[in-house]
């Protein structure tokens, strides 16, 4: 007589789930060096944000167990930060090209131009050299203080609050403190205003040290599209500061059609 035994099944493995992790670094290789051809800032801007993203989700995954492919899913964040910001520079360096080129052009037509010696400025009109959008702020603002440029474009800084970054925050060192700020745009002109090209930067400290902007889940994402007439956009911003640092300088920059302001901001 014979039997039949049945041994029981060993349960298969789980399936690693990599792949965000190396997308996010196959498209932050792409990103950065697009990044490095001014012109191609646009792609750059595109492929870090997708790279950012999916390394930061990527990330989230290794956490749970669900990958394993940490090292990967970090350098496709950071490479991702990295073409955002190569992607910013080379935004300002090709629009700044342009504009030089216009403003030589418009130079040559006016040079070319017959001169009439009788011609006079119209009426009410000022300066012909002055440009508008501009704010005239020799000191820095406080926390909460807002700044109105010539086309009546408003901006405001919060004051600098503590900010707890997580683990796969980019830009955070050990020993530091990290604080955030909420900056708010508002639209008083009588024209949509692009927020896009809108940076901000820090300093810390007597010294004035460089204070590294934090990307993370919740801050660092920044302005994006336009502001119509009568609107406001916010944004949250972090920044890393040695822990003695008492003061927080932040400076934001509209655009390139106006001049930075800056805010002293008391931390620690």
């Amino acid at each position: 007589m014979s039997y039949d035994t049945q041994l029981p099944h060993a349960p298969s493995p789980v399936a690693m789930r990599n792949g965000l992790g190396t997308a996010a670094l196959i498209l932050g290789i792409i990103g950065t060096l697009s990044g490095l051809i001014p012109l191609f800032f646009w792609l750059a801007g595109i492929l870090g944000l997708i790279a950012l993203i999916l390394g930061l989700v990527g990330r989230g995954r290794v956490k749970r167990g669900e990958a394993s492919n940490k090292g990967v899913t970090l350098t496709g964040a950071i490479l991702g930060l990295a073409a955002l910001i190569l992607s910013v520079v080379g935004a300002v360096i090709t629009f700044s090209a342009v504009s030089d080129a216009v403003d030589e052009i418009d130079k040559a037509i006016k040079d070319s131009a017959p001169k009439d010696p009788a011609a006079k400025s119209p009426a009410g009109q000022g300066d012909a050299g002055a440009k508008p959008g501009k704010a005239d702020k020799d000191k820095p603002l406080a926390a909460g203080d807002t700044v109105v440029y010539d086309d009546n474009l408003k901006i405001t800084v919060s004051e600098a609050k503590t900010y707890a970054p997580s683990e796969f925050a980019v830009g955070h060192t050990k020993g530091n403190k990290a604080y955030q700020v909420t900056v708010t745009i508002e639209n008083g002109a009588k024209q949509k205003i692009d927020t896009t090209l809108t940076t901000l930067q820090a300093r810390a400290g007597k010294d004035g040290a460089t204070a590294e902007q934090i990307f993370d889940e919740k801050v660092g994402s920044g302005f994006s599209g336009s502001v119509l007439p009568g609107k406001k956009a916010t944004a949250t911003f972090a920044f890393d500061a040695p822990a003695a640092a008492k003061d927080l300088t932040v400076e934001v920059s509209p655009g390139l059609d106006y001049n930075a302001s800056q805010w002293d901001l008391k931390i620690g």
